[in-house]
């Protein structure tokens, strides 16, 4: 099931701290890999999800990208860690988090895309001035945060 499914058959939907990595990918023409969620259909992060007892933050992203893209990363750029206010998450199921969230990039990858069942609905690279509208909060704040660490002006 999963940690964090396991938990939550314990405390429901009062809230927790979720400890979890993102990932962002980017591909040879400089646009990036979005997915559309099946929770809330907005895009969001190529992959994204909690952390396993025993992982890194490096694993959990590397695992997560593999589970929801098909892609394999074969190097990740650390570019932030995330918490706070900001960071709090009510799930349209009712579960509540406040995420530590650990943000990669990754421009070297392998492997055929691949929707994972049950969680994306499609997964699209977008040039960066060509964003889709129903992109969520979250990924919004971050894209324009790894802009700023590439040196991307908006």
């Amino acid at each position: 099931m999963g940690y964090i499914m396991d938990l939550r058959a314990f405390v429901g939907h009062r809230p927790l701290i979720q400890v979890g990595s993102s990932v962002i990918v980017e591909d040879g023409q400089g646009q990036i890999l979005l997915q559309l969620r099946t929770d809330n259909h907005q895009w969001s992060f190529s992959a994204a999800g909690s952390m396993e007892p025993g992982e890194s933050p490096e694993d959990t992203a590397r695992r997560e990208l593999l589970e929801e893209t098909g892609l394999a990363a074969h190097s990740l750029e650390l570019y932030g860690v995330y918490a706070g206010p900001q960071e709090h998450h009510i799930y349209p199921n009712g579960d509540e988090v406040y995420n530590v969230e650990f943000a990669y990039a990754c421009r070297d990858w392998s492997g055929a895309l691949a929707c994972q069942a049950g969680e994306v609905e499609e997964l699209r690279f977008f040039a960066l001035d060509q964003l889709p509208d129903t992109l969520s909060q979250q990924t919004g704040r971050r894209l324009a945060e790894w802009r700023r660490y590439k040196g991307i002006l908006e």
